[in-house]
């Protein structure tokens, strides 16, 4: 299904936005009509279409831009096709995220790689000369032991892979669209390619952030402590994100810049200050009312060995019922382990500075979850 603006394309850049309908997706559509001076028209690609966020978009652009909405999926080729025809850049930040084993390994195989190994052949056959992927930390680690990483770079040395599945479909899709950069096209030009490997991202319109304050709210207003307080992450905020694929894209097409960004990744980070998942939950949330335990509701040790009582239970109901534990060995080795990151590379290479800072991040966010929370309650109340 394709839904277009009326109006004729001026002369311009085509950006296609694959997932466009989503978390960050949105912010990434907002920010380049915003901020691109030479953008004819943006294509929003998404399986699931918003329609309230299209009708904000259509009001918002008016007749400046051609806003296209196709509802299709990254797996269809013929979908692909259309919404890839006369395409200058691709930002692919459509894929299936899970740690927790909901969605099948088939699934995320086929939606995570396939589906952007799908969309680079198509980008080539219709040249399509810049394509970024939107990548994750994740696809570094926390590796099975644990492994801390204090303001790692893109030159960090770390030992041992991924244990998730997702992060390992991220990483073979990324590692793919970085190998397709310099690919010549059709037309005789060179394709550029980048990844972007944000941070865990919060922010409006954030879906784990509603679960972490759904959580709290069925605990009487006390937020689950799922993470130690010295094991510090650096979340980022989703409009600084949104402005680094703004800013990359644009470096992409600077003679210069782009020999320096093409087949290269990049840790995106911003002034969040450094704390475990659990305490930054409890900043924003704390403003609503929340609370949050000082400490585990059990010794590590003690959480990892039920962890792995679940897992045995998992294996052995296999045969006969689907049963997903609340959590895993490898999550709790994710929320407690040190594992932060710098951006200097970014800000060396495409000029990346964070648009929002900590204290305006932290406002809207707090202002979103005070928006939703009463409904929240009202919607948890009925179940």
């Amino acid at each position: 299904m394709v839904h277009s603006s009326n109006m004729m394309p001026a002369v311009g850049d085509i950006y296609l936005v694959t997932g466009g309908n989503g978390f960050l997706g949105q912010e990434i559509v907002k920010l380049l009509i915003e901020e691109n001076r030479d953008l004819s028209e943006v294509r929003l690609l998404d399986k699931v279409i918003h329609q309230d966020f299209v009708e904000s978009l259509q009001a918002f652009v008016g007749c400046r831009i051609k806003l296209t909405v196709i509802k299709g999926d990254v797996r269809d080729k013929g979908v692909l096709q259309k919404a890839c025809q006369g395409v200058t850049c691709v930002i692919h930040t459509a894929s299936v995220i899970d740690i927790w084993g909901y969605i099948s390994n088939e699934e995320l195989e086929a939606i995570n790689v396939k589906g952007t190994q799908l969309l680079l052949e198509t980008c080539i056959q219709q040249n399509v000369k810049y394509f970024i992927y939107t990548s994750s930390v994740e696809v570094v680690g926390p590796n099975e032991r644990g492994d801390p990483i204090c303001n790692g770079d893109e030159d960090t040395v770390y030992l041992g892979k991924p244990k998730f599945l997702y992060s390992r479909t991220k990483y073979a899709a990324e590692q793919l669209t970085l190998t397709m950069n310099g690919c010549l096209l059709p037309n005789g030009e060179q394709m550029v390619t980048c990844a972007l490997r944000p941070m865990f991202i919060y922010g409006e319109n954030s879906r784990f952030m509603v679960k972490d304050l759904d959580e709290g709210i069925i605990n009487g207003d006390v937020l689950r402590r799922t993470s130690r307080k010295q094991a510090l992450v650096n979340p980022v905020y989703v409009g600084n994100v949104a402005w680094a694929h703004v800013l990359v894209a644009r470096a992409m097409k600077d003679q210069d810049k782009k020999k320096i960004v093409g087949g290269k990744f990049y840790f995106i980070t911003d002034d969040t200050p450094h704390m475990s998942y659990s305490d930054f939950n409890y900043e924003v949330m704390s403003p609503l009312g929340f609370t949050v335990p000082a400490k585990l509701s059990m010794p590590l040790l003690l959480m990892y060995f039920t962890a792995f009582i679940l897992e045995m239970m998992q294996v052995l109901l296999r045969p006969f019922i689907r049963y997903i534990p609340r959590t895993s060995r490898h999550l709790i080795t994710m929320l407690n382990t040190k594992f932060t990151f710098t951006s200097h590379k970014a800000r060396n290479d495409f000029d990346y500075i964070p648009r929002y800072s900590w204290e305006v991040a932290k406002k809207q966010t707090v202002s979103w979850l005070a928006s939703i929370v009463q409904d929240r309650r009202n919607i948890l109340s009925r179940k």
